[in-house]
């Protein structure tokens, strides 16, 4: 599933559930945002002059009297969202990314302010959202349930994953509600889905909806594909992107991140990260503001359907430190000219890693990132037609 940020109207596209906001200036399209402004809030009816009003208002008060008698019974499904909404709703924050004096100066003179969600993951001020709510910020401002408006830091972010954490420091005396992590593997199509955020600005949103499928993959702006994606019919919009979609018990077992859309509005098709990827990413992000992704440093190809050619091998890197080997190129003299041949038969061909058999790139990858730095993985590899086994110790990848 991949984004394409320049699909033309005729055509669906995946985009963010994040809108830019107002602009003094032209505002800059982050890869995955959609661009709408955000809704000022209602105005209120005040003063005595205008009847028309008040006597609609009557009108409607009237009608909701007589309509609904106060000792009618609520639904089952009714009560799970009463009570899905008054565990979590004060936990989700409102994101303004407003840029300061010297985010403005570096992005030449251009005033950036656009909105999004987040939930509130530790006592301490800790908020998970989206990177590409954050993307390009410091700090941010976040409104708390009550309207406090706090400052927040972007302590850390990962762009792979399209995750990021924000810290604020709430006033003495103020408890902060915070939301319990789930189980997303527990998933299953069908299950209801909660969605709570802020959506074009309007603050503490819930749709409700169901599990529409499971296992979609999601490319971000990096071109690194998000696996395990939760789709959902929940209405998610521009300005839900980093909050919460929960279930039945009012656990986050996702983040909303993007929809798939014509018209840059909810079309019944919307994206959240598991929140199972998030886990292993939260207390890295908290703790050294930037993942420490484990590093084998080799370039793969499929070769067939035995195995992975080894396509390059990082100088300095573990798979160097290893003895493993890439293609090399051999030179041809063809009267005045040279010719350069690949040579894949002197490339390792990679049968297994840990016992377990590897025929795809991503898998490949996705089981070296499971592992911590300084842990070390076995790879079964061909070489020259003999099988061998190659210990190799991952090291902290300097892409982290």
């Amino acid at each position: 599933m991949k984004v394409n940020p320049n699909i033309g109207q005729s055509q669906p596209r995946i985009t963010t559930s994040q809108p830019r906001g107002i602009s003094l200036g032209l505002v800059a399209a982050l890869v995955l945002s959609l661009a709408l402004p955000a809704i000022p809030p209602a105005h209120a009816v005040t003063g005595t002059k205008d009847r028309g009003l008040k006597i609609a208002k009557k009108a409607d008060d009237d009608a909701q009297s007589s309509s609904i008698k106060p000792d009618a019974p609520l639904t089952e499904d009714e009560r799970v969202n009463i009570r899905v909404y008054k565990t979590a709703n004060r936990a989700v924050v409102n994101i303004s990314t407003v840029a300061s004096a010297e985010e403005t100066m570096m992005n030449n003179g251009i005033v950036k302010e656009g909105f999004g969600s987040g939930s509130i993951v530790n006592t301490d001020g800790y908020i998970l959202t989206n990177n590409h709510v954050v993307e390009g910020f410091q700090n941010v401002r976040v409104t708390l349930w009550d309207g406090t408006n706090l400052q927040g830091q972007v302590v850390g972010v990962d762009p792979q994953t399209d995750l990021a954490i924000v810290k604020v420091e709430p006033p003495r005396g103020t408890k902060l509600t915070v939301l319990t992590l789930g189980d997303s593997a527990q998933m299953e199509v069908g299950r209801r889905v909660l969605a709570i955020g802020n959506p074009f600005g309007l603050d503490r949103t819930m749709t409700v909806g169901v599990v529409s499928s499971l296992g979609r993959t999601m490319n971000t702006a990096q071109g690194r594909a998000i696996k395990g994606i939760i789709q959902t019919d929940a209405a998610i919009n521009p300005g839900n992107s980093g909050g919460p979609l929960l279930d039945s018990q009012a656990k986050i077992i996702g983040i909303n991140t993007a929809i798939f859309t014509k018209a840059g509005q909810s079309a019944g098709i919307g994206f959240a990260i598991p929140i199972n990827i998030a886990k292993n990413i939260i207390p890295q992000l908290i703790a050294h503001h930037r993942v420490q992704r484990p590093e084998i440093g080799v370039d793969v190809v499929v070769f067939s359907d035995k195995g992975l050619k080894i396509q390059k091998v990082a100088k300095g890197s573990p798979a160097e430190a290893a003895g493993l080997q890439a293609f090399r190129i051999l030179q041809y003299n063809l009267g005045n000219y040279v010719v350069n041949q690949a040579d894949w038969a002197y490339s390792d061909l990679i049968l297994e890693i840990d016992g377990q058999p590897v025929k795809t790139i991503d898998a490949f990858f996705s089981y070296i990132e499971s592992k911590k730095p300084d842990q070390v993985v076995t790879l079964t590899i061909l070489r020259a037609g003999k099988k061998m086994k190659i210990p190799v110790k991952l090291t902290v990848g300097t892409s982290s």
